[in-house]
């Protein structure tokens, strides 16, 4: 595997709180005529563990390459320990490289200071003279902080507990890195750059490919970690447990003072998750408090200004005998009156210009059909499943699913949970037992995978044609949220992964079906859609069926769960 941290010095100065921090002055990336990141600041101590989240697009992994020294920064100021650490989410393993390389590779620099603490100790025995003890002593000082820092003592003791804890245990050493799961490499990578015990780590999406156990093991490693930790991670219950501090990267996180919104830039939170949210929702009141009040005052001084206009319009003509005092009086008012409306519309002007942008709608369903309601008024069940199997994919006794039910389906991977869907949904028949739907029922899955049939059309196309154009006309897409309106006429096979989903999740919500059945619904959608997602189905009229590795979702779920096991 290529290495992930900066060679650290043989013989490195004494450690001191501005050497084990990583900082950004003034940063700034853009990638041809947009612009990611823009002159941001940033310092994360050792000691902290800094949580990066965003919409998807916002910067997240340019911003970790960069601090990472994996890239290099248009403008600004870059510093980072010796021997900092990064994880990109696609492993940079050495294409003949195995298992016990990658492992002894990651252990090279922790040996490499082990050698240089016995060397600077052999040394300082050996000093005869004032001089050359006192460079002797400063040396063994900075070879013994730099041991404990790696902890080299433990070190073997450490790769052990580690590749248990990942879940590597059980590969042998020499199994070749192409012969490993996607999820073994992910996996492998992080162990080996836990192992090598760097200053500073720089961690993309840590938690994909691990399961609970993994994942635990991980947050206990980290909440120990010395140094500072910066992550980008989709996992809720990671960055509520893990981070000290969250930054946002979203531009739309809160209005700006001045121009709303139009500019970019980073948010920075104190806590973890929870935290973040609690802010979040207050960021948001005030937003729609201080757009309410400015809306308010932009017509009261419009109307202020037409009022008073009609009223000069409209005066009364005066009398011969009075025309010389009322042209003097009139003429007082007049004047009068044109200032109070020149400085209303002066002020309307200013205000219009400097008012916040409107809160952006939060994601609802968009209409129930009047079917939707005359169906699940009925008692009784929607769905009705028993002893249905699907060879090596999924055995069940008994399934059922009843009007305005909420159903998690958990379990590991390989459990059946997407068959399961698949199976409720109609995409897929049993090979043994039976499923009963109730008649007019109609379902709607949001599956792990999207394909769209032809790669090139848009995606307004895409929801008009499989909407229909009355609903896509009474429904417009832009309406939902999903789709940025820069993003409607690309051809979808250009858009990324979550967009695609994003669009998949549009058209279901366009029409919302009797029964909701969501694969995995958290993934590849950013922090905030997932949580207006999952506020939005505790309000949907209808029945939902959630199957979910999501520790939040699972964590924070309110209705019946079904565990399922591996089938034999």
């Amino acid at each position: 595997m290529t290495s992930s941290i900066t060679p650290a010095s043989l013989h490195p100065a004494h450690p001191t709180a501005d050497s084990l921090r990583l900082v950004a002055d003034g940063l700034s990336r853009s990638f041809g005529d947009r612009r990611v990141l823009v002159d941001l600041d940033l310092t994360v101590a050792a000691g902290t563990r800094l949580g990066v989240i965003g919409e998807n697009g916002a910067g997240k992994s340019t911003l970790l390459r960069l601090l990472a020294g994996a890239d290099d920064p248009d403008a600004g100021r870059l510093a980072r320990p010796a021997r900092t650490g990064f994880l990109p989410q696609e492993p940079p393993f050495a294409p003949d490289a195995d298992v016990r390389a990658v492992i002894e590779a990651a252990q090279a620099g922790v040996r490499r200071i082990e050698r240089e603490l016995a060397e600077a100790g052999a040394a300082l025995a050996d000093a005869d003279d004032a001089a050359d003890v006192a460079a002797a002593e400063e040396r063994y000082s900075a070879a013994l902080a730099a041991a404990e820092r790696a902890e080299v003592w433990s070190a073997d003791a450490r790769c052990e507990a580690t590749l248990d804890g990942l879940g590597l245990s059980g590969v042998p050493g020499d199994r070749s890195i192409r012969r490993l799961s996607g999820g073994q490499r992910s996996r492998l990578a992080l162990a080996a750059l836990l192992v090598a015990r760097p200053d500073a780590l720089v961690l993309d999406e840590p938690t994909n490919h691990l399961d609970d156990d993994a994942v635990e093991f991980l947050q206990s490693a980290l909440l120990g970690w010395r140094g500072p930790v910066v992550f980008a991670s989709h996992d809720r219950a990671f960055l509520d447990r893990v981070a000290t501090g969250l930054l946002d990267l979203d531009p739309q996180a809160a209005p700006l003072s001045g121009a709303g919104g139009a500019s970019w830039r980073a948010v920075r939170h104190t806590g973890g998750y929870t935290d973040y949210l609690a802010a979040k929702a207050d960021a948001r009141t005030r937003w729609e408090r201080r757009y309410a009040t400015e809306q308010a005052e932009l017509s009261r001084l419009r109307r202020g200004a037409a009022e008073t206009a009609r009223t000069e319009v409209s005066r009364t003509p005066t009398r011969d005998n009075d025309k010389f005092i009322a042209a003097f009086k009139a003429g007082r008012k007049q004047a009068q009156a044109s200032r109070a409306i020149a400085d209303a519309r002066r002020r309307a002007e200013v205000l219009e210009r400097e008012q916040v942008a409107k809160p952006p709608a939060q994601l609802s369903f968009a209409g129930i059909p009047a079917a939707h309601h005359a169906l699940d008024a009925t008692d009784g069940l929607l769905v009705q499943a028993a002893e249905i199997a699907v060879p090596g994919r999924l055995a069940l006794g008994e399934f059922t699913i009843a009007a305005g039910d909420r159903v998690l389906v958990s379990g590991a991977n390989g459990a059946g949970k997407s068959t399961l869907l698949a199976l409720v949904a109609g995409r897929l028949a049993p090979a043994a037992g039976r499923i009963h739907r109730r008649r007019g029922l109609r379902v709607g899955l949001l599956e792990q995978d999207v394909r769209f049939a032809d790669p090139a059309e848009s995606p307004r196309a895409v929801y008009g044609r499989m909407l229909g154009e009355r609903r896509a006309e009474t429904v417009p897409l832009v309406s939902l949220g999903l789709i940025a309106p820069r993003d409607l006429d690309r051809p979808v096979g250009a858009l990324s992964v979550g967009q695609q989903r994003r669009l998949a999740l549009a058209l279901i919500i366009a029409r919302p079906p009797h029964l909701f059945l969501l694969d995995e619904p958290t993934n590849h959608l950013s922090l905030s859609l997932a949580e207006e997602l999952e506020e939005a189905l505790g309000r949907y009229p209808g029945a939902v069926v959630v199957a979910s590795h999501d520790r939040w979702l699972r964590s924070h779920w309110v209705g019946r769960e079904v565990p399922l096991a591996a089938a034999a």
